[in-house]
This record gives C-alpha cells, sequence and structure tokens, in this order.
C-alpha cells in the first residue's frame, strides 16, 4: 500500500477545529448565532482508502486525501462595497493514485490527482447587479460549480458523476474543474420565480497559484464559452452548450505536412434532477443527465450518467443517505483508432456502477464506504473489469 504524506493536512485540520465550539446541533456555536460573521471560514478532509479486488491492471490499495479551506467575505461589511462578496479556496492532494490500478479511462476517484500539491484554487469577486437578480463573478472560478452539475449525484466517487468525460477531456490541459480552474467572467440571471441563464468566459489553459506554470494571463490558447439555462422547479432541468475560440488538434487526423488538423471543439448536454418523493429532509431524488462533443478533439464523444439519491431511509438514522449511479463514456473513433494501433481492442463505450452509503459517525465526521464496478472499454494487460471498493473519510468545520 502507498501511504501519502497525509500528516501536514491532518494538523492542519485539527488546528482549524481548535476555532468552533461545538453546539448540540452539530454544528460550531458561533453558525447557531443570529449574526454571520464578515468573513465565513470553513474546512473540509476527505480520506479516501481504496481498492483494485479483482480485475483491471493489478490488485491493490491506495490512499488518498483532499484538504479544502475557503472563507467567503461580506465586502459590504468589509470595506462597504455594497452587494458584493469574496472568495477564496485553498486546496491540498495528496496519495496514490488507484486507477493505476482499476486501469479505467474515466477514472475511479474523484480526488485522484497527477501531482500532489497545495494550490490556491478559487479567488474570486461576485457583484450583484440589478437588485440582485443579476450576478456577475470575475476570477478563478471551477465552472462545474454552475454548470453540467447536478446536486444529487453529488456523493457519488467516480469522476464521471461529477461533470460529463466529453467535456472534462478538452482545452489545451483541461478546463476551469479540479484540480485547477483558470481565470473567468460568469453572469448569473435569474429568471421569474424559478428559471435562470448562466453564461462564462473562461481561459482555456487552466492555472492557479502552485502549478508549476502558475496561472495563465494571456489566455495564449484563447476561451472556452459556457451557458446554461433552464429551470429550479422541484430540482433541475438545464440545457447547455460549450464551444472554444481557438481550434484544437484533431486526435489523429493530419494535414499533407503532416501536422494535426485543426477542429473547433463544441459540444452540449442536457440535465435532469428531480425530487420523487419526500420532505423535510427524507425522500429520493432521481439525476439524468446526458452530453454529446464534436468527438474529434477529445477520447470522448459523449456520455450519460443517472441514478437516485435517497435520503433518511434508514430509521432513527436521518443523516443517512444512499445513492446508487451507472456512468457510461462513449468512446470517439480517434482514440478507438489508436487502442488498435497498439495492439488492442477497444469497445464503443466504457460502464461503471457505483453505489455507496454515508452516514454520520460523529457531529464533524461521516463515514461513506463505496463499492464501483467498471466494465473497461480495452484491457490493456489486464481484465476487461475492474471491481473497486473504498472507504470515505469526510470531516468538517465551520466558523461563520
Amino acid at each position: 500500500m502507498t501511504v501519502p504524506r497525509l500528516v501536514g493536512p491532518a494538523l492542519l485540520l485539527s488546528a482549524a477545529w481548535t476555532l468552533p465550539a461545538w453546539g448540540q446541533s452539530g454544528l460550531p456555536e458561533a453558525a447557531q448565532e443570529p449574526a454571520l460573521r464578515a468573513v465565513a471560514i470553513t474546512g473540509r478532509y476527505v480520506v479516501d482508502l481504496m481498492g483494485n479486488v479483482a480485475g483491471g491492471d493489478a490488485r491493490g490499495a491506495r490512499v488518498l486525501d483532499n484538504l479544502e479551506i475557503t472563507a467567503d467575505g461580506d465586502l459590504d461589511r468589509l470595506a462597504g462595497w455594497r452587494g458584493a462578496r469574496a472568495h477564496l479556496h485553498v486546496l491540498s492532494n495528496q496519495g496514490g493514485s488507484i486507477n493505476a490500478l482499476a486501469g479505467t479511462v474515466q477514472g475511479v476517484d474523484n480526488i485522484e490527482v497527477a501531482d500532489g500539491r497545495v494550490k490556491l484554487y478559487e479567488a474570486w469577486v461576485e457583484q450583484d447587479l440589478a437588485g440582485g437578480r443579476v450576478a456577475l463573478l470575475v476570477g478563478l472560478s471551477d465552472l462545474n460549480v454552475d454548470f453540467y452539475q447536478n446536486d444529487s449525484a453529488g456523493m457519488l466517487v467516480a469522476p464521471a458523476f461529477g461533470i460529463g468525460s466529453e467535456l472534462a477531456a478538452t482545452g489545451p490541459n483541461g478546463p476551469s474543474i479540479f484540480p485547477s480552474t483558470a481565470l473567468t467572467m460568469r453572469l448569473k440571471t435569474s429568471i421569474g420565480t424559478s428559471g435562470y441563464f448562466h453564461a462564462a468566459v473562461v481561459n482555456a489553459r487552466a492555472g492557479v497559484l502552485g502549478d508549476t506554470t502558475g496561472i495563465d494571463l494571456g489566455m495564449h490558447d484563447g476561451a472556452l464559452l459556457i451557458a446554461e439555462a433552464g429551470t429550479r422547479a422541484n430540482g433541475k432541468l438545464a440545457f447547455g452548450a460549450w464551444r472554444y475560440t481557438r481550434q484544437q488538434d484533431d486526435m489523429r487526423a493530419c494535414d499533407g505536412n503532416g501536422n494535426p488538423v485543426k477542429r473547433t471543439a463544441n459540444g452540449a448536454y442536457l440535465l435532469v434532477d428531480q425530487r420523487l418523493v419526500g420532505d423535510d429532509g427524507r425522500g429520493i431524488d432521481l439525476f439524468l443527465r446526458a452530453g454529446i462533443s464534436d468527438g474529434k478533439t477529445t477520447p470522448f464523444r459523449g456520455g450519460f450518467q443517472t441514478g437516485l439519491l435517497a435520503r433518511g431511509l434508514v430509521p432513527g438514522r436521518p443523516d443517512g443517505q444512499f445513492s446508487i449511479g451507472v456512468a457510461q463514456g462513449l468512446l470517439s473513433q480517434a482514440l478507438r483508432q489508436t487502442v488498435r494501433d497498439a495492439g488492442d481492442h477497444a469497445d464503443a463505450a466504457e460502464t461503471g456502477i457505483e453505489i455507496t452509503y454515508q452516514d454520520r459517525a460523529a457531529p464533524f465526521l461521516a463515514v461513506q464506504p463505496d463499492v464501483q464496478y467498471v466494465r473497461r472499454a480495452y484491457a490493456g494487460a489486464g481484465r476487461r473489469s475492474a471491481f473497486v471498493v473504498g472507504l470515505r473519510l469526510i470531516a468538517e468545520f465551520s466558523r461563520r
């Protein structure tokens, strides 16, 4: 087993826990006060113990961790800047690679990174306009917070449930999502009682303080344009589309000089996230999501994810949550041909099934066992299927 350097993040979290005093409700006493602080500080520390127990490329286990500390400031109270707020988000990820053992195309753990670092993940200022119905954000921002996101899929561990793989695998080094964001200008507009429209211009090259290349201020690789419109009535129903302003290299096609053919990378997606039954913290939510891309500049031509979240189903366990999901990534013809050139056969898609349950062991600590089965798109040097089991521990603190 590979054991990452978890001592530093653990000590930081332990020190942060000394800030608040915990009340009987499970929240810090400061959070129970009527008046909120001008600066709210929150933290979250996740440790994953993940093992590939059958199939894949190799059996074994890995430990991964994720430490996040955020600070949200009310700029009206701090500096007299009416209708404005600021956000800072520091991120640290360490640990081994469970997908090096599972060998999937889409990954099996949403906190796995290729290179463990401490970084300034987000730093933005947001200004309310038009009486609060419009908000303009400028800075380093995670686009998956406002785009291509299903709330009821948020507990699932596999990365494909966070954002569609056909978008996650685009751009010079990935779009502005975990583990690195990019300079962003985002507009949010409320329409009627439940409608909304979001649009953003995002630097095509991700990079933050803590990355080896730092922040790209020149936008030399162009921008990602993305928009989403929908309604939040009884959940969410939305449609989104995205497009890069600068053409990307085709994954295989070349011109007469042997240079990659340039293509316009673009795509669209549909989101459904609806509450079927229940209220007062109990019930069942259903999610369904599907996306497509140009299929020339990315390893994926599309995909879908579907599943449900059940809350409070176990008597006497109001915080217990059960979730099951199915995710399928549709491989592009370019990737399948590349696999064939390497002497293997690639199916048209990779399909994963995940089952997980989360409950609180203490006011600040949640425990989440997780099981995943993945029918891999191609076998490589191992077996076609991979079976992964894991345990996620989540510690949270807040000072508001």
